[in-house]
């Protein structure tokens, strides 16, 4: 093995230990979100509901003291106080939005107008803003210098994209030699995109293969990009030669995230990705949008 071939190795390791990071940063965010809405909860109902939770307080004392001693000020009453208050105004844990960290929820929590509140989490949503940039819109009173703000402002509701409408099931692959690996897939599909595009259905455009995006820190290189023109959103093809697994829909989740923020414009829908697999013999088309996966078979057709 040749030098640049060992340098490719550690680059590869190096690449997906960078990516995993970056999928567990997301997680445990989603964790931490969706367990202090739980401890919020619980205090709620331990106190005797919404009506009176707020009166409550002796409980959250006592408790604040065993838990700081046992886990760290993390715990203590203040913070137990905010869980309470977290859970109190978004009781439908479903308004719950995976691009706010815990850190923009913390920010948004004093607000108690909620109109207010809910224009600053749209914004967040649509424009991917970091807490620092939360933070610089509500100091600047974005909401009061609207000048025509709505009677009511409800949470986005994420859309759900009908791209399989027109898609088919199986889709079928034209190929020209034997795949041995993602490389070959890759340029298999490559050297027949317009009758790829038409399997998938109907608006897609090529973007580019191997489509270099950043964090900021690491370069990440996207198997395929595509962008669909009726759908109005970017459309990212991950390519995997063997079973789906849970940390592929997470890093896809993180390349739709950076493609969100690095490369779509403010009109474009948000991105959504393609998985393609193989079980055992059988190749399958993981769609990914929103929370959703619809798993569709896929065959490869000798040409």
């Amino acid at each position: 093995m040749n030098e640049e071939k060992y340098y490719e190795e550690i680059e590869h390791l190096i690449k997906k230990n960078e990516i995993q990071k970056q999928v567990r940063r997301l997680e445990e965010n989603n964790d931490l979100v969706k367990t202090y809405w739980e401890i919020g909860k619980i205090l709620v109902e331990a106190q005797g509901g919404s009506s009176r939770a707020k009166y409550g307080n002796e409980l959250i004392k006592k408790w604040s003291l065993k838990l700081t001693e046992l886990y760290g000020k993390g715990y203590d009453a203040t913070n137990l106080k905010r869980f309470r208050q977290f859970y109190l105004i978004f009781e439908k844990g479903g308004a719950l939005r995976h691009q706010l960290t815990w850190t923009h929820y913390r920010k948004l929590l004093p607000i108690k107008n909620e109109n207010k509140r809910n224009y600053y989490i749209n914004l967040c949503i649509k424009n991917n803003l970091s807490e620092r940039e939360l933070t610089k819109e509500i100091k600047s009173n974005s909401y009061e210098r609207l000048i025509d703000k709505p009677d009511k402002i409800d949470i986005i509701v994420p859309e759900k994209y009908s791209i399989t409408i027109d898609m088919k099931n199986p889709i079928i692959i034209e190929v020209n030699k034997e795949i041995k690996s993602e490389k070959d897939l890759e340029l298999s599909i490559l050297a027949n995109l317009d009758f790829f595009f038409k399997q998938l259905g109907e608006g897609f455009l090529y973007a580019g293969h191997q489509y270099k995006i950043s964090d900021g820190i690491n370069n990440y290189y996207l198997d395929i990009l595509l962008f669909n023109i009726k759908l109005n959103c970017y459309v990212i093809v991950e390519l995997k030669l063997r079973s789906l697994k849970k940390e592929d829909k997470a890093q896809m989740e993180f390349y739709m995230e950076l493609v969100d923020k690095q490369i779509k414009e403010v009109h474009h829908n948000k991105t959504i990705g393609i998985i393609i697999t193989k079980e055992s013999n059988e190749f399958i088309v993981n769609f990914i949008s929103n929370e959703d996966i619809i798993h569709l078979n896929y065959k490869l057709k000798n040409v």
